[in-house]
């Protein structure tokens, strides 16, 4: 799992890594693209010291890969991901019960961007991938995330079934999702420290990793289709901890 660095584009990406103090190289916006929002993303980026640039739309057409950029394109540092110590000792010191999203084989860089901004809004610690079974933190990944590549730790660890090892000496309590789950996601306890542990739809969490889980939980699907988008799949159970945490 890796970022180099690429191109992060879109308004709202561009302003969410502003805004996070997310160190920025340049910012090209495209020749005739206008209006207040692109006028205060240059305004903010020239503040920050941030060397703007005018270019032609054929350079963001280009350097996005045809993606829908909307005039503003920024060449952004890689996000630094955690090493499992760092994880570790982040746990040690939180002050508030610890929830924790853990992704196996999610290797699509827009499911991880969706999982990743689910998790912001659902107030997650960390999440935690594998390092070598992970689709890269780049830039496609980051659009979706719309920030929450920047306010969300991702510790990128060798070996997940380690880890989780580790993470339950923690006394976190790891629930896994999966189709053979004992019981419906929303009668599993998640009101104590919690790791939701998710697999990429289709080939769901590795065998090794399924045995880690202290348990694993369903999401009956009523319709035709077998399985949730894991995107999908990690809001629902998210969320089911935030009304369960919350007493909604």
């Amino acid at each position: 799992m890796t970022d180099d660095g690429e191109n992060l584009y879109g308004i709202h990406s561009v302003a969410a890594a502003l805004a996070a103090g997310t160190e920025l190289a340049e910012v090209r916006i495209a020749k005739g693209f206008h209006g207040k929002r692109l006028a205060r993303l240059e305004a903010d980026a020239r503040a920050a010291g941030v060397r703007v640039k005018r270019v032609p739309r054929e350079d963001l057409d280009r350097r996005s890969g045809g993606a829908r950029h909307q005039g503003i394109l920024a060449r952004v540092a890689a996000v630094a991901l955690w090493d499992e110590r760092r994880l570790l000792d982040h746990l040690d010191g939180l002050t508030e019960t610890p929830l924790l999203l853990l992704l196996d084989g999610v290797t699509d860089p827009r499911n991880l961007g969706a999982c990743l901004r689910s998790a912001d809004a659902a107030g997650v610690h960390a999440v935690v991938v594998p390092r070598d079974r992970c689709a890269p933190l780049n830039a496609a990944a980051r659009k979706v995330a719309s920030g929450a590549a920047e306010s969300v730790p991702v510790a990128a660890v060798p070996n997940l079934a380690r880890a989780m090892d580790a993470l339950k000496e923690r006394g976190l309590f790891l629930l896994g999702t999966s189709d053979h789950g004992d019981v419906p996601w929303y009668r599993a306890d998640a009101t104590g420290p919690t790791g939701w542990v998710l697999g990429a739809e289709g080939e769901g969490m590795r065998a090794l990793t399924a045995r880690k889980c202290d348990a694993l939980v369903a999401i009956p699907m009523a319709g035709s289709v077998s399985s949730l988008n894991v995107s999908v799949a990690t809001g629902v159970v998210l969320f089911e901890t935030v009304r369960q945490r919350h007493g909604g």
